[in-house]
């Protein structure tokens, strides 16, 4: 599935819809397109879209903007067109057949992004699973379309033959790599275990790809992080150690940004990863200040999180890039509401306390947001030590799976556990709570 573009770029033609549902209009599409297409080797050269309720199920565009879309990729000589969403199997054949060129739609950009920066071996296997799982209805569709021409050498017996070969051999691929999916996802799961075991809150970044995540892990951990100006840099989730300012260690993970219209096949096959955003303590929401559609992308993310269900997990919300906003940070002369990459003649601290203005690339604000994150973990775990009967092993078994245990003992009368756990736990070990008297003579 990768797009050859060992040689020269090919030259591409973008073209979207927009439909009443779309997070924002079709140029502010197409201009994330077109980076997504620069990042995947092409050049776009031009650009198209139009209006409708829905994309047509046939050939994505109505019949008059099919024909300009044809004469316009003949005129410009153009490798291939880029679709702004997901096709059918149907609507892409047909609209080859119709342009007579390659057509490559979203999903299709963003799965050969994925496979050009993954690095580790669990990247990989992830990105390959999902491209797997992208094909293979599509072969299918292929196989039903030889079908309907009628046979022949070439298309109904030998192709379908082909092309059921291709199909079970696609389908051995998914289960192996399922399988090493489940093994990575039980690699994570000893790792998370020996996380709590250490009683290290994990706080864990997201955020609309290239806001900054890699970067602000940089500056927040003095680690070293691989950051661009690209979508999709970070695949592969990297976890570093920090310091608050009371001397507590925390981790922090940065892991892969989100996009409108991320590819259902992606979420699925990222799951072991973003299963890590499970464990986090906090959530650090990275947003792009100088994005003028940071409002739109804010929604994306929120949309995504709720559909992870880690909505209700504790956000911080860190605006970064501060210092590329005209005028600085200080109090504004009035309470603008102006969109967020405007130039302002100054940036107003936000009233709420779980928005902090930073610049990573600066450390502007910085301090200001280790001390939130430590007043957010304290808000959200509690320092628990309770001595539970034997008959409460899905007590024990809770502790163990959602907080950080530091000291497992076992007395006559019970199992001693002590460490931190959410604070909405608490309730449930109520009548097995010790002292503090109790618990340091332990």
């Amino acid at each position: 599935m990768r797009i050859d573009t060992e040689a020269a770029p090919q030259r591409a033609l973008l073209v979207a819809v927009e439909t009443p549902s779309a997070p924002w209009d079709a140029p502010t599409s197409l201009a994330e397109l077109a980076a997504l297409a620069r990042t995947a080797g092409l050049e776009p050269v031009d650009s198209m879209w139009q209006r409708l309720d829905h994309a047509d199920p046939n050939h994505y565009v109505g019949s008059g903007k099919l024909e300009e879309l044809r004469d316009r990729a003949a005129v410009l000589a153009v490798d291939a067109v880029v679709t702004d969403d997901e096709l059918t199997p149907r609507a892409q054949k047909a609209l080859e057949d119709t342009l007579a060129r390659r057509v490559i739609d979203r999903t299709t950009l963003i799965l050969d992004i994925f496979a050009r920066h993954a690095r580790s071996h669990e990247g990989r296997v992830q990105v390959e699973l999902a491209q797997y799982e992208f094909l293979l209805p599509r072969l299918v569709g292929r196989g039903a379309m030889l079908s309907r021409q009628g046979g022949g050498i070439g298309t109904r017996g030998p192709g379908e033959t082909r092309l059921e070969f291709d199909r079970r051999r696609v389908r051995q691929r998914i289960t192996t790599l399922k399988h090493e999916i489940d093994e990575i996802r039980e690699h994570r799961r000893r790792s998370r275990q020996r996380r709590r075991q250490q009683a290290l809150p994990l706080v864990a970044l997201v955020g609309y790809t290239n806001v900054g995540k890699s970067t602000l892990l940089s500056a927040l951990t003095g680690s070293e992080a691989v950051a661009a100006d690209a979508p999709f840099v970070t695949l592969d989730p990297l976890t570093r150690l920090m310091s608050l300012p009371s001397g507590q260690h925390v981790l922090v993970s940065d892991t892969v940004g989100f996009i409108s219209k991320l590819p259902p096949t992606v979420v699925a096959a990222f799951r072991a990863t973003l299963e890590e955003l499970r464990e986090a303590t906090v959530l650090i929401h990275v947003v792009d200040v100088t994005d003028p559609h940071a409002a739109e992308c804010n929604a994306v993310v929120h949309d995504i999180l709720r559909e992870l269900e880690l909505h209700d997990k504790p956000i911080i919300t860190a605006i970064n890039k501060i210092d590329a906003v005209p005028g600085g940070v200080g109090p504004a002369p009035s309470k603008s509401s102006a969109p967020p990459g405007d130039a302002l003649p100054a940036l107003e601290q936000p009233p709420d306390p779980d928005t902090v203005l930073v610049s990573a690339q600066t450390g502007l604000g910085l301090e200001a947001l280790r001390a939130r994150i430590a007043a957010k973990i304290d808000d959200a775990t509690a320092w628990l030590a309770a001595r539970v009967p034997y008959e409460r092993t899905d007590l024990i078994d809770l502790f163990h799976r959602r907080g950080h245990p530091t000291r497992v003992e076992y007395r006559a009368d019970g199992t001693e556990i002590e460490g931190r756990i959410p604070a909405r736990f608490v309730e449930r070990f109520r009548p097995f709570i010790l002292g503090r008297d109790a618990a340091s003579n332990a």
